[in-house]
């Protein structure tokens, strides 16, 4: 069986860039050795190469990528350019970064071999049209709850389930993610009955005032 993930959004909050940044992900490194889940850092670009370089066993993903290649190209974030810096995915398309859908498959079409995908969709339908391009991951993150204290899997648990299976009738090799407002093992245990892989989240980790805490309890709900 494929490990659960639990991806954390790192964002630019307080306790989740620079020196607060390598805590986080010491952190992470440290409980993802304790589980059978698979923990994702998604940091942001300035913090990619230091988190990258000083914890070599933990899986970390660069918050947004461009449509652009090698060339004259000003403050843009490159995808090949991740990827030599470690990155082993990329986060596209969140609330808080979204792109046309040109736009995404400009970006996966970039994507160098081997570096994952995961493609952020508001509601079933923008899921549908995702999924015809082929990314790693959907995660299913309806807006209005990001960051809220009420989890998808209780507000709204009909838009996961019929997001797994509108994805899956058109591409049954993208896999789906549950976002917005997880918060507890709880939520992540919903998630996995409704049929996504694991969990996105972000101040449920990094606005924690113990995030080991957290990070132990939502991987144990899980962990074989």
């Amino acid at each position: 069986m494929t490990k659960p993930i639990i991806c954390v959004n790192f964002k630019i909050h307080s306790n989740a860039f620079g020196e607060k940044a390598g805590e986080l992900a010491s952190i992470m490194s440290k409980v993802s050795k304790e589980f059978n889940v698979r923990i994702i850092a998604a940091v942001s670009a300035f913090d990619l190469s230091s988190i990258t370089s000083n914890f070599e066993d933990l899986e970390v993903w660069s918050q947004h990528l461009d449509p652009i290649g090698v060339g004259s190209f000003t403050g843009a974030l490159q995808p090949e350019n991740a990827y030599y810096h470690g990155a082993k995915g990329t986060l596209l398309n969140h609330a808080e970064k979204n792109i046309s859908l040109d736009e995404i498959k400009n970006t996966l079409d970039l994507i160098p071999e081997g570096m994952l995908t995961c493609v952020c969709a508001a509601n079933v339908e923008q899921a549908k049209k995702i999924a015809s391009l082929n990314p790693t991951m959907i995660a299913v993150e309806p807006p209005e709850l990001i960051g809220g204290d009420i989890s998808v899997t209780t507000a709204d648990p009909d838009i996961i389930k019929n997001t797994v299976e509108a994805v899956k009738s058109v591409n049954p090799n993208v896999d789906v993610l549950t976002g917005a407002g997880i918060k507890n093992g709880a939520d992540v245990e919903m998630a996995i009955k409704l049929g996504t892989v694991g969990v996105l989240l972000a101040s449920g980790v990094t606005k924690a005032e113990n995030p080991e805490a957290v990070l132990r309890e939502l991987c144990s709900s899980v962990s074989n």
